[in-house]
């Protein structure tokens, strides 16, 4: 049988500025329709803000939407990020928890900034300005803030320096543990998949007992074609992939200007996404008209 979708590359993970990217959703989608894309996925963190005018621009553009968010969930000191397609938005479960992450992130972004403000030219106004309506404010915006007042060169620039842990300004935020993650998300009628679960190297990638709970949960894939994703954590994700029968996906975790990564950098299989819609039940695909 035919696929739906349009033809063209599948990216499973970007963020508009209905979180910290720096396109709105519509800009977004039109980004991706222009690189060539067949679909792609909006997935700002904890939000579904982008959604309404991301559908109505993919509708219009000729390219397929994949809803989503990124949920921040937290294991001790570790933030593993995970990725929640085609649920409810309007699922009480993960309404409630997500409201109360983006609450964190704000309590915890001025509390950094009124820590840098110490050793630095630094307010919360000046924060405030690299925002849009909406969007969950966070340390990605006070890098832009950083960039904008010539403390730092660019994003990345920040995050290597002022907002490392080592320098002393960094404080964690609420986020619920991966499983609740899971759970909240499976009940939504939605499919979770780790978001980069290799950053930190093979030493680093979730170990195989917690895997197998949350594969019990319901957990779908694994993020391993992701630039952050070093070779050797790659290498052992695959391995546990294959063992759990996990679906394996890759994205480019898109921030528009705020991050050097490109669209469809990495790319989805179309079997992948066949299989990822089948799964879910809480919300459908966003298709051209």
């Amino acid at each position: 049988m035919a696929s739906v979708f349009p033809p063209g590359p599948i990216d499973l993970h970007t963020h508009s500025s209905a979180s910290d990217g720096t396109e709105t959703p519509a800009k977004l989608v039109r980004a991706a329709a222009e690189a060539g894309l067949g679909t792609v996925a909006i997935t700002d963190h904890d939000s579904t803000a982008g959604w309404e005018s991301a559908s109505a621009e993919a509708r219009r553009a000729g390219i397929a939407l994949i809803p989503g968010m990124e949920l921040s969930t937290r294991r001790g000191r570790a933030s593993i990020h995970m990725l929640a397609y085609l649920f409810d938005p309007n699922s009480a479960g993960l309404v409630a928890e997500s409201a109360r992450i983006r609450s964190a992130r704000l309590t915890r972004a001025e509390d950094m900034v009124q820590a840098i403000a110490a050793d630095y030219d630094l307010s919360w106004d000046d924060v405030l300005a690299q925002t849009q309506d909406g969007a969950t404010v966070g340390r990605p915006h006070i890098a832009d803030a950083l960039v904008a007042k010539g403390h730092s060169l660019t994003r990345s620039d920040a995050f290597a320096g002022i907002l490392h842990w080592r320098a002393g300004y960094y404080l964690p935020h609420y986020a619920p543990d991966p499983l609740t993650g899971v759970e909240l998300i499976v009940a939504a009628g939605g499919v979770p998949v780790i978001a980069h679960p290799a950053t930190r190297g093979r030493d680093g990638v979730v170990s195989e007992g917690e895997l197998s709970r949350l594969v019990d949960a319901g957990l779908f894939g694994l993020e391993i074609d992701h630039r952050e994703n070093t070779e050797d954590g790659k290498a052992r994700l695959r391995e546990l992939a294959a063992k759990f029968d996990l679906a394996v996906t890759g994205s480019s975790d898109y921030h528009g200007e705020g991050k050097p990564n490109r669209l469809a950098e990495n790319q989805t299989s179309p079997e992948v996404l066949e299989r990822l819609v089948e799964r879910s039940t809480g919300w459908k695909p966003v298709l051209p008209d």
